[in-house]
């Protein structure tokens, strides 16, 4: 069911010459930014009538508006099922106790006497989130999306989900609930691309907006791509992610239960096992075939995960070994699950969120850790991070400088503005002091 790759015996080799041993699903952005760029220029020329035609083409729904009535939200909060809605307000009220904490202040630093830097951190105006819709509904998502730029002080925010035939072309009403629950009432009945396009372009019905986050499918990768630079991101998200640092101590029923979880997203998952121990690689084999048996999306998402290129058992020879692989890997989700757990996690450098021991499994950070899960995949969480409240903030720096701190320091600026052959810069300060340079 999962195949196995065998790192033991020999030094482990350094870099891209590791990486490229470990398990990785194929996903090719740049082939399909092709086929979504078309489709974003439509969006841009013919707007609103673009988004209802392609709703009928790629999702099976006849619209007559994309805009969700707030009537619409209100009544899929009234009718969701209690405990859905009581483990949704406990989510979200997790997520605001970790995310308030991350809230950034000014700060002032004073370099010398009459020269100050100030910087200050100012919320993106206009935010577009996306929840996707496919195979699974994600009100989760929307939780993870709407309460970081809540907390970091946005004040317009929109949200795309794709529309659903079953329920009359409306994203799906867990979809909408969350959204009330959260106070966002402008929402779209938008999926994939054709979202992406309608918050970076605008339309008759949405303004554009200044950044757009959230996980979707490749197309929406795509289409974030084709924005860059128009727009902020995120991050490209690419199939989801688990990988699990195990010894002989981890118990092979968790990290089957693990692995599964994770493969249950989507074929394209990635499910992956590093361990020094032999016996734990063959009891967590032994019993991936039970519980696979046992749940939900066997053959069309959980066997050709675990059996994809993407998933794998790695053996080490020892957890210094292990540690190196998975820095190299940089999991999307990464579990430790050994003797002195804390210790193993804290020397981590390259994970999107980590989980500690056998009680922090990967699902609740899915849902109530109070973390975030979206989350960088596809080994980039070497240079990125998970979303935040500080992805939702841009640093400002405010200089201020006296004459005197400014005449103290014009003779340095003259120097170098002279040494990058911009004589214009320096003449800038001359300017000031009637074409003399202070002290000299």
């Amino acid at each position: 069911m999962i195949s196995r790759i065998d790192l033991r015996g020999n030094a482990l080799p350094e870099g891209a010459a590791l990486r490229h041993l470990l398990p990785r699903a194929e996903f090719d952005v740049e082939a399909a930014l092709e086929k979504v760029r078309p489709i974003c220029e439509d969006v841009h020329h013919r707007g609103t009538a673009a988004l209802i035609e392609y709703a009928q083409k790629f999702d099976g729904v006849e619209l007559e508006q994309v805009r969700v009535p707030v009537e619409a939200l209100a009544k899929a909060l009234d009718e969701l099922d209690p405990a859905v809605r009581a483990a949704l307000e406990e989510s979200i009220r997790r997520a605001r106790t970790v995310h308030r904490e991350q809230r950034r202040t000014a700060h002032t630093t004073q370099v010398v006497p009459g020269g100050t830097v100030t910087e200050k951190w100012v919320p993106v105006e206009r935010v577009g989130l996306y929840a996707p819709g496919g195979r699974s509904v994600y009100p989760s998502s929307v939780v993870m999306n709407v309460v970081p730029a809540q907390e970091a002080g946005v004040e317009s925010i929109a949200l795309a989900s794709p529309p659903q035939a079953d329920f009359g072309g409306l994203p799906h009403p867990t979809i909408l609930a969350a959204c009330a629950l959260l106070g966002v009432d402008e929402v779209y009945a938008v999926g994939g691309a054709v979202a992406v396009a309608m918050f970076a372009y605008g339309t008759e019905d949405c303004l554009p907006v200044n950044m757009v986050t959230g996980p979707g499918n490749i197309w929406v990768a795509a289409a974030k791509r084709y924005f860059t630079g128009r727009i902020g991101i995120d991050t490209e998200a690419g199939p989801t992610e688990i990988a699990v640092l195990a010894d002989s101590t981890a118990d092979p029923v968790h990290v089957a239960a693990d692995l599964i979880s994770q493969a249950e997203h989507d074929p394209l998952a990635a499910a992956v096992l590093v361990t020094d121990s032999e016996d734990l690689a063959a009891a967590v084999e032994r019993e991936l075939e039970p519980q696979v048996a046992a749940t939900k999306h066997v053959e069309d998402r959980i066997r050709p995960a675990l059996a994809g290129k993407q998933s794998a058992i790695v053996l080490v020879d020892s957890l210094e070994d292990g540690l190196k692989v998975v820095d190299a890997y940089g999991a999307e989700h990464l579990e430790i699950q050994t003797a002195d757990a804390a210790a193993w996690a804290a020397r981590v450098r390259n994970a999107g969120a980590i989980f500690v021991g056998p009680w922090a499994p990967v699902s609740l950070g899915d849902y109530c850790a109070g973390s975030n899960h979206v989350l960088p995949t596809g080994g980039c969480a070497c240079h990125s991070s998970g979303l935040s409240v500080q992805s939702f903030l841009r640093g400002i720096h405010i200089v201020d400088y006296t004459r005197d701190a400014l005449a103290e320091v014009t003779h340095h600026v003259v120097t170098l503005a002279e040494a990058e052959d911009l004589p214009a810069h320096g003449a800038a300060l001359k300017a000031r002091f009637g074409w003399k340079v202070p002290g000299q």
